[in-house]
């Protein structure tokens, strides 16, 4: 299960309970970028949920970053932006 909540305006806490443990996560989220991701088709909230779920189908959640800006992901990943932007 992934949690995400606003921690204030371009900050997010997102809890990820699998397997019977959890880990939390800060991420930030720019407007520029969330807009060329989504053409604000859909809430911030669900571009970060979608971006973990990204993120778990590659690796375990132990190995996501503690804290991160959203833009980093596409560093890793260079798909990430093609595959969350459909």
């Amino acid at each position: 299960m992934i949690k995400v909540s606003t921690i204030r305006e371009n900050e997010y806490k997102v809890i990820i309970e699998q397997h019977g443990s959890s880990t939390t996560h800060t991420v930030t989220l720019d407007d520029k970028y969330f807009e060329k991701l989504t053409q604000r088709k859909i809430q911030k909230e669900e571009l970060i949920k979608k971006s973990f779920e990204f993120l778990l189908q590659r690796e375990p959640k132990e190995s996501i970053l503690r804290k991160f800006d959203l833009k980093v992901i596409s560093r890793y990943f260079p798909e990430y932006e093609r595959i969350i932007s459909q």
